[in-house]
């Protein structure tokens, strides 16, 4: 009943066939020499952990600010029930 239906050819034939040619010769060009200090080195690693800290820093502070804000809610709430 929900059987697909077929055509007698699911793919025409191709129109054209591919023909392989001899592949060009890979030519490689010369490459300057890159060389990286060890003073670039550092000052990556320094700066990555510098602004990992700021980044933990923002976070714990506005982890704080958070709880601060809670605990000053209840504290209203509490007050203004009375």
């Amino acid at each position: 009943m929900f059987l697909p239906q077929y055509p007698d050819s699911p793919t025409p034939p191709p129109a054209h066939t591919h023909t392989p040619t001899d592949p060009a010769p890979a030519r490689r060009s010369a490459l300057p020499a890159v060389s990286v200090s060890t003073g670039a080195v550092v000052a990556v690693l320094t700066g990555g952990v510098v602004l990992t800290a700021l980044l933990a820093a923002v976070a714990v502070s506005a982890i704080s600010v958070a709880v601060a804000a809670v605990v000053l809610r209840s504290l209203l709430r509490d007050h203004n029930r009375r």
